[in-house]
């Protein structure tokens, strides 16, 4: 396949059963960045769901425009979704974005249209600045940024989870992220802080969920709160920054590539 002819950007959607949102945000992603001249792989991943979630993701890959279908079971969580997605991944860069379609597809393409055009190294991602949340959820979602800032000063963005987020193929390698719940968002960003790589944040309007219900619970917050702390005090970000503490991008004949040093 001629590099015409290959992705430009991987966009992975973790589904947990999604039945009802995705028959929606799916072909609103495929023509937003159809209509915007970018070529897009969304591989819609079927995490472990026990609905019809499967199905619906491989009529749409059936219809060649791009969707793939890639199943992980079970389901071990968020994180681990998208963890065992990164193998199949073609293009280079790489997305993640939640199946919900609380973020405009337009917002989405308009996103990965100011990163292509970078150096490679920044994390681009959204900042959902108008939110169509209930009271609970934003006096909660204002909280835990606050917190964030506290502990993380210098991340460079006031909505850690915001999503999507898209980076390149190469700082994602270097990332080596292992995450596999809710918190793989904050490891990245993390993580992209001590690389130096900067973050590109868009502010962007925050619709209701299209359909289904959401997967987030009381005891995400409680995850979040332990692994903060966690990694600002423990020893798994330490062991990671002596396995890695910089990257950079170097120009070879044939690609750029990221290498630590």
């Amino acid at each position: 396949m001629s590099e015409r002819e290959l992705p430009e950007l991987s966009l992975i959607m973790p589904c947990y059963n999604e039945q009802e949102a995705i028959p929606y945000t799916i072909p609103q992603l495929v023509q937003a960045f159809a209509k915007a001249g970018h070529r897009l792989e969304l591989i819609a991943v079927d995490n472990g769901s026990k609905d019809r979630t499967g199905e619906v993701i491989k009529a749409f890959e059936a219809q060649g425009t791009g969707v793939v279908h890639h199943r992980v079971e079970p389901n071990e969580g968020y994180g681990n979704g998208v963890l065992k997605t990164f193998a199949v991944c073609r293009a280079p860069w790489i997305g993640i974005i939640p199946a919900d379609g609380q973020v405009d597809a337009e917002d989405v393409a308009r996103l990965f249209e100011a990163v292509k055009h970078t150096d490679g190294m920044v994390l681009g991602k959204v900042r959902r600045r108008f939110r169509m949340d209930g009271p609970l959820r934003k006096v909660v979602s204002v909280a835990y940024n606050a917190l964030v800032y506290v502990l993380y000063p210098r991340l460079g963005s006031i909505d850690i989870n915001g999503s999507p987020k898209i980076i390149h193929r190469d700082v994602l390698a270097v990332m080596d992220c292992k995450e596999k719940q809710w918190f793989l968002d904050p490891e990245m960003m993390i993580k992209a802080h001590h690389l130096g790589v900067r973050v590109l944040e868009m502010n962007v309007f925050a619709r209701m969920r299209s359909n289904g219900l959401s997967h987030v619970r009381g005891s995400t917050c409680i995850e979040f709160l332990k692994k903060l702390f966690a990694y600002r005090f423990g020893g798994a970000l330490s062991e990671w920054k002596r396995r890695q503490p910089k990257v950079v991008f170097r120009e070879t004949p044939r690609k750029r590539e990221a290498i630590a040093h």
